[in-house]
């Protein structure tokens, strides 16, 4: 194995990023090397590659970004005692610490003192990468690679949707960008009575169509709330799955949202975001729920369920597919929303 691999990474502190030639990780005690075969483009790497204010406070350049994928298990630290070489894995990449009150109270999701792949410690957008045993999780053998490398975006929107129950029950996405997109799939295996999709950039509201929504609307061009009430017989939706973190998109979520209502909120806005909890949440009786990352491990297992049976196709999400190498072209087709989720292959 050479000492030096192929890497993206955050150079500097400036925008952009840039392939080099780094060190291969080293594997320490209770750790696993892992030889990378698809890596797929998040959200978060957008944001450390535009260098917006989240990443200036976060990222501490040069570091290799990067943290959803799949890859072949090739060496061992040691002390791994249930992995092997050849092992077909992706991981969970909130790297917890077992100890604070949140990790011992069954909430690991949300430790205090979580260090995370690709932003805290050297991400995946490489030929290899090195992850704690513990992090590790096996994939199916004829899961494909771009596949198994989104299933940590997938569990993001099942623990969004799946936080409540969902069966027979009226579900409004707002924001269809890769994970609001997997949510109506979900919500759709999940028993949904109706789904509801809202989106402004067209390219992928007629992606949404792909997951077959009931109404896929555009708030540029209808009034949301009038036609989703209208859908509703004027009671408006069960459940609201707030992807996008767009501030209209969150006061038409909870105006369509009925009276004693539920909203799981994953999207994240770009700034405060000014809320009348008098008539949006307090008087409507409404629940409102704080999706952070997925949890450990329960989430993974819902993964693989909907995904194995088949009761979730994520393939037309995945709209496109890349060499690592063209890793820019993938960087920017995320940042102007002209896509679904952005696979990059070794």
């Amino acid at each position: 194995m050479s000492e030096k691999m192929r890497a993206v990474i955050k150079a500097k502190a400036a925008p952009g990023a840039e392939m080099a030639m780094v060190d291969i990780p080293q594997v320490g005690a209770g750790e696993v090397l892992v030889k990378v075969k698809a890596t797929s483009i998040c959200g978060t790497d957008v944001h450390i590659y535009n260098w917006d204010p989240w990443a200036r406070s976060r990222i501490k350049p040069p570091m290799v970004f990067g943290h959803e994928f799949a890859g072949e298990i090739v060496e061992l630290g040691d002390g791994v005692t249930t992995l092997k070489p050849g092992d077909y894995v992706s991981a969970e990449t909130h790297i917890v610490c077992h100890v604070c009150y949140q990790c011992r109270t069954g909430r690991a999701h949300i430790c205090k003192d979580v260090s995370i792949v690709g932003v805290d410690r050297p991400g995946c957008f490489a030929e290899y990468i090195s992850i704690p045993e513990g992090n590790v999780w096996l994939n199916p053998l004829d899961m494909p690679p771009e596949v198994a490398s989104i299933q940590e975006p997938f569990g993001n929107a099942v623990h969004a949707a799946l936080s409540t129950e969902l069966a027979g029950k009226t579900v409004l996405v707002t924001g269809c960008g890769p994970i609001g997109l997997m949510a109506i799939g979900i919500a759709r295996a999940a028993g949904a009575a109706a789904v509801y999709a809202t989106e402004v950039a067209p390219y992928r509201l007629a992606l949404a169509s792909r997951m077959a929504p009931d109404l896929a609307l555009n708030p540029t061009e209808v009034d949301v709330v009038n036609e989703i009430r209208t859908a509703t017989d004027g009671l408006g939706v069960d459940v609201l799955l707030e992807m996008s973190g767009n501030p209209s998109a969150i006061h038409e979520g909870f105006a369509v949202l009925r009276s004693g209502g539920y909203a799981a909120l994953l999207g994240l806005p770009s700034g405060p975001v000014e809320l009348d909890l008098s008539d949006e949440i307090i008087f409507k009786g409404a629940t409102v729920y704080g999706v952070a990352g997925r949890k450990m491990w329960e989430t993974w297992y819902q993964t693989r369920a909907l995904l194995s049976s088949g009761a979730v196709d994520v393939s037309p999400i995945i709209t496109h597919r890349l060499r690592l190498e063209e890793f820019e072209q993938g960087l920017k087709l995320m940042s102007t929303g002209q896509c679904g989720k952005v696979v990059l292959f070794l």
